[in-house]
């Protein structure tokens, strides 16, 4: 079993290094964007005896409590069996 864990900055927090991202593709040509936002992404792996339900429990706990900033970030959970 496998979560796969996004943490993104919540709407209307800076975002310096996704605006940095965004105007060096623009240099590069790509001018049709609107915006970049850069994030975090973690791979949780669980012991095979570990089924969905207490995966996707454990993986948002360790999200909330270690991966994400609660104040700036969101997270988003994926449970691959």
């Amino acid at each position: 079993m496998k979560a796969k864990v996004y943490v993104t900055l919540k709407k209307g927090v800076l975002d310096p290094q996704g605006k940095a991202i965004h105007h060096s593709a623009e240099l590069m040509g790509f001018t049709q964007l609107a915006d970049i936002r850069q994030g975090k992404y973690f791979e949780i792996s669980f012991n095979d005896s570990v089924g969905e339900a207490e995966a996707r429990e454990a993986a948002e706990s360790i999200s909330r409590d270690v991966l994400a900033n609660p104040v700036i970030e969101d997270f988003s959970v994926e449970i691959e069996g």
